[in-house]
């Protein structure tokens, strides 16, 4: 501890390089731990399980087009035909996908009119299938059956008596009530609608990713009559890549009054919904990487320089019996003294942007214990990084302190 005292001295002497390295560090401790902050945030959402059998389920589009084209009887002969292939768990008609992007939302709530509030959530247009198809567990009450299935028109707005709703959406809108106990409960849909809760699924994320209430969802027992139609398909574990095609050569073949068209699989769904997400990802870590070195690199020449503008002063050193041991150990020393002094600064700043953040983008906060392990990486970051130069330092020879030059 007594060299601390003779190291400060010296900073104080040549202090702009001390500065400039421990305002770079604080400025690398700063984005770095936020940039692993938000990365750890990321993988956390695109980690989120939508509540389907995406590994063994796609979907595909048909759209008719010829003026006899009967969407009905069409719908009805593709769901047989799809159901009967070898391979095919289930099939449904839907009229959205979850984590797509795209879908229908409402409002539900628990007393009639306009003057009360609601819970949005994601709607489902499913047959009897539904369950099966999505894989999706009833948890309590019944499943639809196929008289409650019924056709809707493009024009229609009244919806059917009864729903399916997931677990987090009967939280939502009974939050004193066991889940179990939302069953046989009436909801109101369009403000004054009365809807029957009639089972309720463990969970179902609605399409869009970015909602704060992303498995709100539920399951209205419905086919629809828009001319173009989304079928789902889930297949046998392994089966998917090779039913693919077979399903939209068939489905074309059967009827030349319809296109078919967009066949995606659901984990190329999660990729395209979550891209932008990996790309963040990527590009963080780029940037931490990039930061790390650079701040590795300018300690490395802050040291080196140091060492070389005092090689006299060091051999001197060690003709007066300084051990190699003690040469290193004091370049260590300073450039911890030094580091420490830009960790603490860059756990303000760390703080500070975190609140920026949090504020302006809507962010979790940051947890506390990311503060000290990023304090020590960049510790470890910065003696790593002295480590050769001191080392060259401990190899000066005592003779050294005779030359004149």
């Amino acid at each position: 501890m007594w060299e601390i005292g003779p190291i400060l001295r010296a900073l104080m002497r040549n202090k702009v390089g001390a500065v400039l390295i421990a305002i770079q560090m604080a400025v690398t401790m700063c984005i770095i731990v936020n940039a692993v902050h938000i990365i750890v945030e990321r993988k956390a959402l695109m980690a989120r399980e939508s509540g389907i059998d995406e590994a063994n389920s796609f979907y595909i589009t048909s759209t008719g087009f010829a003026p006899d084209f009967n969407e009905q009887v069409t719908v009805q002969e593709d769901l047989d035909m799809l159901r009967r292939l070898p391979g095919v768990v289930s099939a449904i008609q839907i009229n959205a996908i979850p984590i797509s992007g795209g879908g229908w939302s409402q409002g539900l709530q628990t007393e009639p009119g306009a003057e009360h509030d609601g819970a949005y959530t994601a709607v489902y247009m499913v047959d009897e299938q539904g369950l099966k198809a999505l894989d999706v567990e009833l948890i309590a009450g019944e499943n639809f059956s196929p008289t409650d299935v019924r056709w809707r028109e493009r024009s229609q707005s009244d919806w059917p008596d009864q729903t399916i709703i997931t677990k987090a959406m009967a939280e939502n809108l009974f939050p004193d009530l066991p889940y179990q106990e939302v069953v046989g409960k009436t909801v109101y849909i369009n403000d004054i609608e009365p809807i029957i809760i009639k089972g309720i699924i463990d969970k179902l994320q609605a399409p869009w990713i970015g909602w704060d209430i992303l498995e709100n969802s539920m399951l209205s027992p419905e086919k629809t009559l828009f001319s173009s139609s989304r079928y789902l398909i889930r297949t046998e574990p392994g089966r998917m890549n090779e039913l693919m095609p077979q399903v939209e050569e068939m489905l074309a073949e059967s009827n030349k009054g319809r296109i078919i068209r967009d066949p995606t699989s659901m984990p190329d769904t999660r990729e395209r919904s979550y891209r932008s997400h990996g790309a963040m990802i990527k590009m963080l870590t780029v940037v931490m990487v990039v930061l790390t070195l650079v701040t590795a690199l300018g300690i490395v020449g802050l040291a080196s320089f140091s060492v070389n503008r005092r090689r006299k002063q060091i051999g001197t050193r060690r003709a007066l019996g300084a051990s190699q041991g003690a040469i290193l150990r004091y370049f260590m020393v300073e450039n911890f003294l030094i580091s420490s002094v830009g960790v603490l600064l860059g756990a303000a700043l760390t703080v500070g942007l975190n609140i920026y953040l949090v504020q302006a983008f809507s962010l979790a906060r940051i947890e506390w214990y990311y503060l000290p392990l990023g304090m020590a990486i960049l510790w470890m970051v910065g003696q790593l990084a002295v480590l050769g130069p001191a080392k060259r330092a401990a190899d000066i020879a005592p003779a050294t302190a005779t030359r004149t030059v």
